[in-house]
Parts: structure tokens; sequence; C-alpha cells
């Protein structure tokens, strides 16, 4: 078991939960994927210590080391998951103090990605929960973040993954993202933008269309150049982006979108379709963040 960074690595965040377990299975085969290291994470907190409360800390005391322990022992059954079902991959796995959020926040940078699950427990307790990981996670982490809240249909053919196109630098990210991901797993690339009526009487919905088509074809033209192997398809929807691309990833392997952007969404939040995606896509979601780093939704 190790405490060191690996960079360049699949990072995922376990627990006791079977949402661990579908985050810990599609990371794993990412990381295989890739032939990159996969860097098991479980997170140890101690809730309330730093509220200086002396009965806490009496209590996390006499109980701390029992809970490492046990801890520890699922961490290395996570581990030896992963190599069992992997057996070529290189596995480090590491218990650390902290709470989930900060603790994979800080392996963040120089990862590959980082991988987390949901427990399905609704949005509005999601976002209120103090184990709710994947907005703080987002909103921050400066490498992709990817939510596994449902297993990869792989039942599906071809296989396809789904991108959300907005035409913005953020955007740009995403498309480089998608197309890299449905290069490794041969798959079909779906470039989706969608597209709401206009509030102007001096503009046309065709007139909206048509823009953000272009827009759309524009903004995959270099990677469609660079990645002549990937099979890409254009789709732009009427309707709001979380439904639009929620639906276009019914039978998608991964649904990749940006951290935040404009464009082509009318003026929505990327980041508010990308905390839609999270909890409403029926498939795998990765959250590119923004080119600068910032990751802000």
């Amino acid at each position: 078991m190790s405490t060191s960074h690996v960079r360049g690595a699949v990072v995922v965040g376990v627990d006791a939960t079977s949402a661990a377990g579908l985050a810990l299975a599609w990371a794993a085969d990412e990381a295989a994927l890739r032939r990159l290291p996969l860097h098991v994470v479980l997170a140890v907190d101690a809730p309330g210590l730093e509220g200086g409360s002396a009965e806490l800390t009496s209590l996390w005391t006499s109980w701390g080391p029992a809970i490492h322990t046990v801890y520890a022992t699922v961490l290395e059954e996570a581990r030896d998951f992963a190599v069992g079902r992997h057996p070529e991959l290189t596995v480090v796995a590491e218990l650390a103090d902290g709470s989930p959020v900060d603790v994979l926040r800080a392996r963040a940078p120089g990862s590959a990605m980082v991988v987390i699950g949901s427990r399905h427990r609704g949005i509005v307790r999601d976002l209120l929960s103090r184990e709710s990981v994947g907005e703080p996670l987002v909103t921050h982490a400066p490498c992709p973040v990817v939510v596994v809240r449902a297993p990869e249909l792989v039942t599906h053919a071809p296989p396809h993954v789904v991108v959300g196109v907005d035409g913005s630098a953020v955007s740009a990210e995403a498309v480089r993202f998608a197309f890299e991901e449905a290069a490794f797993r041969e798959a079909r690339l779906v470039a989706v933008s969608a597209w709401q009526p206009p509030h102007l009487r001096d503009v046309s919905s065709e007139e909206v269309e048509d823009e953000v088509r272009r827009v759309l074809v524009e903004s995959t033209a270099g990677w469609r150049e660079k990645y002549p192997q990937v099979d890409l398809r254009h789709s732009v929807v009427r309707g709001h982006p979380v439904r639009v691309l929620s639906d276009a990833a019914q039978w998608a392997v991964v649904l990749v979108a940006g951290s935040r952007g404009l464009g082509g969404f009318s003026g929505l939040l990327l980041g508010s379709v990308g905390q839609g995606l999270m909890h409403h896509a029926p498939c795998p979601v990765v959250i590119v963040p923004h080119p600068a780093g910032d990751g802000a939704v």
C-alpha cells in the first residue's frame, strides 16, 4: 500500500458502496485501455474534528485505529479486484486521511482523470450531503472528472461516445477528449448541439439552428482530421441541453461535456448542464475542465 502520488494515472475514489464498485470497475477498464497506472484512493474522514470538540476527539482516538484497519481491508479488496480484472495493470492503493473531496482534489493535478461513483440519492440529497463529492470536485479539479452512476451500455453496436458541443473553449477541450476516447474504444462519436428558439423577433428559428450547426461542424473539423479513424456524426436538436444530451446518450458508453461554456447552448452555463448530466445521464459522464485549469462551473 503506497501513499505516493502517481502522475498521469487514472485516479479512482473508493468506499464500501456499490457505487464505488461501479466506479472502480470503470476506472480499471479505462486505465487498461489507455495503458496508464490506476491509483485507488480511499479517504478516511474524521467528521467534526476540525471543530475542536473534546468529545469527538476522544471518540476518534478510541475508534480511529479500528476504522483505519477496516478501511485498509476494503482498500486491499479494491486493489485485488482491479488486478483481478486486469492482471497487467499497475495499481497503487492509498489510504489517506481527510475528506473525500479534499483528498481527491489534491491528487487531481497531473492525473489523467479522477473517477467517482454516485449513490442515486437524488439531486437535493446529493448536493446537501456532507458526503457529496461530484460537484465540488468538478468545480475545482484541473483534470477530467468522471461520474459513474450506471454501468456502461455495451450492448449497442457500434459503441458510441457522445459529446456536447457549443463552440466555447471549454467545449473544445471536451471535443478533444471525446475524439481521444472514441479512438481508444474504436467507437462512433456523436457530437451534439442543443438549441432553443430565439428571443429576438428579427432572428428566425431556422437562422439559429443553421448557426448552431455551423459552429458544431467547425468545432469538430480539426479533430476529425487528426482522428480520421473515428466515425463522426453530427446532431443538432432543439431543447434543453440536459434533456438533449441525456437522450442522445441513451445507448452511449460515455457522455462528455465541458465544465462551463456558452454559445450554442443559448446562454446557459454549461456548468449547470454538467451538474444536470451528472444526476440524469444514463451512462458514465466525463466533465472536462476549462483549459486554463480553473474548472469553474
